[in-house]
């Protein structure tokens, strides 16, 4: 049988494990990682993700350090945050579901201990099929920091995708995905985050793709708006696919993406990450037909969840892994 038109992903965040919140170590952070690849490519997952447990942080397990991880170990950047600092981050619009920012910008950024070919490296060995590593593109990074150095925040985002840039040439990873979910919540703000956002893309050595949602914080939709504000900026993006949340989303803002490049392929979001029933087969069969019906076929080349994982128990998590296989070999009649 001839491979499948269109493949499975996971987005990149997984719940994390009990026993590694429990007594974690650098050991046990391995061992999970086993755990996760081996769980996905059990369910027969084309394209699997670490969990992003190579950034767990005890301290911070509910979004899995996707902005910490970055930006503290950053040269130019403070953790100490004293309270006027905090109330003026207060201030920010949007940021209201921040309890603080994740560092005070002082300084010119540089990698400092920043080491992300690393966690790439000891990832990819724990895998058999190919895997896509992810990170916390610059926009979103910008916008959780408090700056008192850069003129902007737009200024701020170039630096830390420089920052990024590097990092990345060096990640042998098959698929690099780039995040932004704060992005959706801040249109306005499109032109900067993709020339800052090509900064890094245009560094990766192999395929390049972007993930954009409307945020999950505890199952919780954070920005509000609608992927038309965003078509531009999708359009300006030097990038292979991109990984996007639908299955929440109203079934006709599909039409948004008949405007997109056809050279940039379309990842479908089709499980809903924020719901806690497991998708079935049929569902998922459905909506993909339903994109190609409003997209045309061979549009679509990758079916995901909308955004990660870490807000679910294991068990559900599990299903719905399970589930994208399955609904795509229904679809395209392969079972």
């Amino acid at each position: 049988m001839p491979a499948p038109r269109i493949q499975t992903t996971t987005v990149g965040s997984y719940p994390v494990p009990d026993w590694l919140v429990a007594l974690p170590s650098e050991q046990a952070v391995i061992d999970a990682t086993r755990v996760v690849i081996h769980t996905q490519e059990m369910a027969g997952i084309d394209l699997v993700c670490d969990g992003e447990l190579y950034r767990f942080d005890v301290n911070h397990p509910e979004t899995n350090g996707m902005i910490e991880y970055f930006l503290l170990p950053m040269s130019g950047v403070r953790r100490e945050i004293g309270l006027a600092e905090w109330l003026n981050f207060k201030k920010e619009p949007g940021m209201e579901f921040r309890a603080k920012p994740s560092g005070v910008v002082v300084s010119k950024l540089g990698p400092g201990s920043l080491d992300l070919p690393t966690a790439c490296a000891r990832a990819k060995a724990l895998a058999t099929k190919p895997l896509k590593f992810t990170l916390t593109g610059p926009h979103m990074l910008a916008k959780m920091a408090l700056n008192t150095h850069y003129k902007d925040k737009a200024e701020l985002a170039f630096a830390i995708a420089d920052v990024l840039a590097e990092q990345v040439k060096h990640i042998d990873a098959p698929v690099i995905q780039v995040d932004e979910a704060n992005l959706p919540g801040s249109p306005e703000e499109w032109k900067w985050a993709a020339e800052s956002m090509n900064r890094v893309l245009k560094a990766i050595p192999t395929v390049p793709s972007v993930h954009l949602c409307f945020g999950n914080y505890g199952g919780q939709t954070i920005q509000k708006g609608g992927w038309d504000q965003l078509i531009e900026y999708l359009n300006a993006l030097h990038v292979d696919h991109i990984v996007m949340e639908n299955a929440h989303r109203p079934p006709q803002e599909l039409e948004v993406f008949k405007g997109l490049r056809k050279e940039i392929g379309f990842g479908l979001g089709v499980v809903d990450i924020k719901q806690t029933v497991i998708e079935s087969a049929d569902q998922i069969a459905r909506q993909i037909e339903a994109a190609d019906k409003v997209l045309g076929v061979g549009r679509v080349k990758y079916i995901h969840p909308d955004c990660g994982f870490w807000m679910l128990k294991r068990s559900i998590a599990d299903g719905k892994i399970r589930a994208l296989k399955r609904g795509r070999d229904l679809y395209e009649g392969r079972n």
